[in-house]
């Protein structure tokens, strides 16, 4: 699920879609407007899924796709290198979960995680 918001609105540390991709904000530099034109903007951002760098520039009045990030908590049932079976601590519903490289040696049977739901994808961001 997303939201529509103005780029003037954006802020460093929120997110926004660049190609279809949840990314985080970096940095945002705003020029001023020219004799003709408007104010614009340009966006430094990284991918939440992908890690990959990305740089947009828009008018400050141009609307981007904002998505709604649900954070939340689980406890692994099992691991299995490069995935997992959590349960979410909220709604009791078991599901499969690729695991990022980094949780590959951490993450063992019992333990609590947290992890965020965007898009209709998940990751592992705490555990």
């Amino acid at each position: 699920m997303k939201t529509v918001n103005e780029v003037r609105n954006l802020r460093v540390n929120g997110y926004l879609i660049i190609d279809d991709e949840p990314c985080k904000i970096l940095s945002i530099s705003t020029s001023k407007p020219g004799k003709h034109g408007e104010a614009k903007a340009r966006i430094e951002a990284v991918g939440l899924f992908d890690g990959t760098k990305r740089s947009i520039v828009h008018p400050v009045k141009h609307r981007v796709g904002v998505p709604m990030i649900d954070k939340r908590q689980g406890q692994v049932i099992t691991a299995s290198g490069a995935s997992a079976q959590v349960m979410d601590l909220e709604t009791y519903e078991t599901f499969e979960m690729v695991v990022d490289e980094e949780f590959h040696d951490k993450l063992e049977a019992g333990q609590e995680i947290s992890y965020m739901v965007t898009l209709g994808r998940m990751k592992i961001t705490r555990a």
